[in-house]
């Protein structure tokens, strides 16, 4: 089914929130819209001045140099997890690459990967990394605390917020040509707690709607950014909030870069449904399971067959 232009993602603007904002007439009509967006949709455009222009371009510019390098040195980029290094050449989605940056904020990760790219390092590209992506850091943490707000689960604010690592993902989409897919990349549902995209003006997310419908899901705005739970936060509020399906579809003849920042459980941490999330009308819904066990899952033969693979593992 195509997508269906007519419907579009809730607009929210962040330009005037900070974490010190609780509790103001703006932090609460903020929080409802966050709050009604991702039960309905799973995501959302948000709009943030803060962070200039130049960076966002910097940005990009970089990526865009990431990406000529060789593949030689691309592959350097190798992680035991998942989806954590280097990927390409897959037949399925032959317009993708992407890189990784784990635990992206803890400090000198960013240099190591720059200098594992460049054997001189670029410190232009890690200082417009660094600074975008802690920007990214502080749009995540405020989302996340309208969620724990909005669902009266403030007591186990301090827990969520320290239970996760960010990683860092930059994506390449090549133009399609005539012999090829236009799709950029699968549906699928993201596995982690929330994922934050910024793109160049290249178009092509699109998400499934809860009535089945593709809908464009691309920023419509220079200034503002596409956020998305995923599967991880879904189970913790013991399905509250949507998880949905997206992909990317190309189209036109030019590349399109994007930056995504994933809040990750931390290995060993157990993602519970808090009691109150739990009632006669809210059954619960998975078992209390370890984010790193089910990615291990989710990629074997049988997690990629499963329709519900989070469910497959450790529905209740």
């Amino acid at each position: 089914m195509g997508s269906e232009s007519c419907v579009k993602l809730p607009v929210i603007d962040f330009s005037n929130l900070k974490q010190d904002s609780r509790s103001t007439p703006t932090w609460e009509s903020t929080k409802a819209q966050v709050r009604a967006a991702l039960e309905e949709y799973g995501c959302f455009e948000a709009v943030l001045d803060q962070i200039p222009l130049t960076l966002r371009q910097s940005t990009i510019h970089g990526i865009k140099q990431l990406f000529d390098l060789p593949l030689q040195t691309k592959i350097r980029n190798r992680s035991n997890k998942p989806y954590h290094g280097y990927v390409g050449q897959y037949a399925i989605v032959p317009l993708y690459e992407s890189l990784g940056i784990e635990d992206a904020l803890s400090p000198g990760k960013i240099d190591t990967f720059s200098n594992l790219m460049w054997p001189d390092g670029n410190p232009t590209f890690s200082k417009s990394i660094e600074c975008f992506s802690e920007q990214l850091s502080e749009m995540d943490r405020l989302v996340r605390r309208m969620v724990v707000e909005s669902l009266g689960l403030e007591k186990y604010m301090d827990e969520h917020l320290e239970s996760t690592d960010y990683l860092v993902r930059v994506q390449k989409y090549d133009a399609p040509r005539s012999d090829e897919t236009k799709l950029g990349l699968t549906s699928h549902t993201d596995k982690n707690i929330v994922t934050i995209l910024y793109h160049n003006e290249v178009k092509g997310l699109e998400v499934l709607t809860k009535d089945g419908h593709w809908i464009d899901a691309d920023s419509s705005l220079i200034n503002s950014f596409i956020v998305m739970i995923g599967e991880s936060l879904y189970a913790w509020t013991n399905g509250r909030l949507h998880a949905p399906y997206h992909r990317v579809m190309m189209r036109g003849d030019e590349p399109r870069y994007s930056i995504g920042l994933f809040s990750i459980p931390k290995a060993g941490y157990i993602i519970k449904a808090p009691e109150e999330m739990v009632d006669d009308e809210h059954p619960l819904l998975f078992k209390p399971f370890d984010h790193v066990q089910f990615l291990d899952f989710y990629y074997t033969e049988a997690g990629q067959r499963s329709p519900a693979a989070l469910k497959a593992y450790c529905g209740a």
